[in-house]
């Protein structure tokens, strides 16, 4: 029987993965002023940089908003949730408005840098990202694209935080075009696609305390 090498072996079992998921959902009420530890707060930060992307590529970068009257401008034009304001960290995730040759060779030269590679050593693999994402049929959808990287970094944020007993909201209710204004993004090569609050659950949200509506893994899980 093939043994698991130790490195593998994590500190969450998969009881307590189970668990942090079913404990988690989508907090509609946070503790105003209850802080995520700056440590914790690391950890999530890392959670974000370790994401995976296609390609590697990283077509994102995320804006966590401190200023409180930053917030307060920002809320009424994200529908006017709490969440917003009354959140421990909040984190608007940016997605690339298109994919650049800068884009590729920036890639390339770090993962030169990091395996000791020569970059030479990289230029199929560099030819093969610029035929799809730049010449190929796919670069008239890179905006698609690249939100969909941007919803995977934000599915790993939400299972880290999870795991770390870190409420959570992500949000769609909000409006992009305002929040680029009002972060300065309109001529920036990077866009509002989603944000997410994070921080703790106020004792007197309802919604706590609801069953988890999710279909059996029979009915969503096919197995041929």
């Amino acid at each position: 029987m093939m043994r698991v090498p130790s490195r593998f072996c994590m500190a969450f079992t998969p009881e307590q993965l189970a668990g942090a998921l079913r404990w988690r959902y989508a907090t509609k009420s946070f503790q105003a002023g209850a802080r995520i530890p700056s440590a914790t707060w690391s950890a999530l930060e890392d959670a974000l940089v370790q994401s995976p992307s296609s390609y590697g590529l990283q077509p994102w970068k995320f804006l966590v908003i401190e200023d409180p009257s930053l917030r307060t401008t920002l809320k009424p034009h994200s529908w006017g949730q709490s969440q917003i304001t009354d959140c421990s960290h909040l984190v608007v995730f940016l997605a690339r408005r298109r994919i650049e040759e800068a884009d590729l060779d920036r890639l390339i030269q770090a993962t030169a840098e990091a395996r000791g590679l020569n970059p030479e050593q990289l230029a199929p693999y560099r030819g093969m990202m610029a035929n799809d994402l730049i010449q190929g049929p796919r670069s008239a959808v890179i905006d698609r694209w690249a939100s969909n990287q941007v919803y995977i970094a934000l599915g790993t944020f939400l299972t880290a935080a999870a795991l770390l007993s870190v409420d959570t909201c992500p949000i769609e209710g909000f409006s992009p075009a305002d929040y680029d204004r009002i972060l300065n993004l309109e001529t920036s090569l990077y866009r509002s696609c989603v944000v997410c609050a994070a921080g703790y659950r106020a004792p007197e949200d309802r919604y706590a305390a609801l069953a988890k509506v999710r279909y059996s893994a029979a009915d969503l899980i096919e197995t041929r």
